[in-house]
């Protein structure tokens, strides 16, 4: 009998231990609903609601891979028979932190979009975003440990 008290009280000891070592367990983080979409000036934006969350303040991340098209316009606003547009592809990052509202967070982050490296433009020509996707689009609220897959999504600018 004093063996399997003590053995109990060992347990409930490393239970305790367990959920004062991290906070966070005791909460049920769970994202609701999310989308993407691509923004004017070609980034990536991810819209969520994160519900189930504390009162402290959260961070996420947002990752992604990127290809975008970039091309040359002239003057007349068309693009050139002529080859001049380059394909570049990368990933991209962001983050942010929020402050939950009754146990909710809803905001947006974005990211991107990928620069056009060394490529540019002959003289009377504008270097434009042509075009841009993102895929394997992860949100990740960092705080909690959860994270969600994101729908890919694209955008086109200029039919090039």
């Amino acid at each position: 009998m004093k063996v399997v008290k003590s053995v109990l009280v060992a347990m409930i000891a490393f239970g305790v231990a367990i959920v004062m070592a991290n906070p966070a367990a005791a909460v049920a983080a769970k994202f609701f609903s999310v989308s993407s979409s691509v923004g004017s000036s070609g980034a990536l934006v991810v819209s969520f609601d994160e519900r189930g969350l504390g009162n402290g303040d959260i961070d996420y991340t947002l990752t992604a891979d990127a290809s975008a098209v970039y091309a040359c316009i002239n003057g007349g606003g068309n693009h050139p028979k002529a080859a001049n547009k380059e394909t570049v592809n990368g990933d991209v990052t962001g983050g942010g932190t929020f402050q939950p509202k009754n146990g909710r967070v809803q905001a947006s982050l974005s990211a991107g979009p990928i620069s056009a490296g060394g490529f540019s433009c002959p003289s009377g020509q504008r270097l434009v975003l042509a075009s841009v996707s993102y895929t394997n689009i992860q949100l990740t609220d960092t705080t909690n440990g959860t994270g969600v897959s994101v729908p890919d999504t694209s955008r086109v600018f200029f039919a090039v």
